[in-house]
């Protein structure tokens, strides 16, 4: 599924740089397994086309997708689990712009970008998101 998103050209001492979204547009990053349905591993790819949905992962993530933001599943499935993933996807009505996979495995992310990056770790209950201060790691 897509849809057209507005990137704002920029500048920065007379030279163009990336461009950037909207201050008012979030770029979601969304995991798959255990995140909006049952924890899969990519051993089992059998059980990927009737992984049970979390039914409040699909009305939030359609929310935010409907009010203008950038849905992306982000997956450590493999390539060869694509079209499983997709049926699924589209089987259970998830608005979405892209489909990564091959994240690594493990978790312990640290992204490093020259853009704001932000996260949130999914702990069992899909909601909107509220603001809360957290200590971080940044460089010197």
């Amino acid at each position: 599924m897509t849809n057209k998103i507005k990137l704002i050209n920029k500048t920065i001492k007379g030279y163009k740089i990336s461009p950037v979204l909207p201050e008012d547009v979030k770029n979601y990053l969304i995991d798959i397994d255990g995140t909006i349905c049952d924890d899969i591993p990519n051993e089992q790819p059998d059980r990927m086309s009737t992984a049970d949905v979390y039914p409040e992962a699909l009305k939030t993530l359609n929310k935010w997708y409907n009010q203008g933001h950038i849905i992306t599943f982000f997956t450590s499935r493999l390539e060869s689990h694509r079209c499983v993933t997709e049926k699924w996807l589209k089987k259970h009505g998830f608005k979405y712009h892209g489909l990564l996979m091959e994240k690594p495995r493990g978790g312990n992310y640290h992204w490093i970008d020259n853009h704001m990056v932000r996260a949130t770790r999914y702990d069992g209950k899909f909601t909107d998101l509220v603001e809360k201060n957290v200590k971080i790691q940044v460089f010197k």
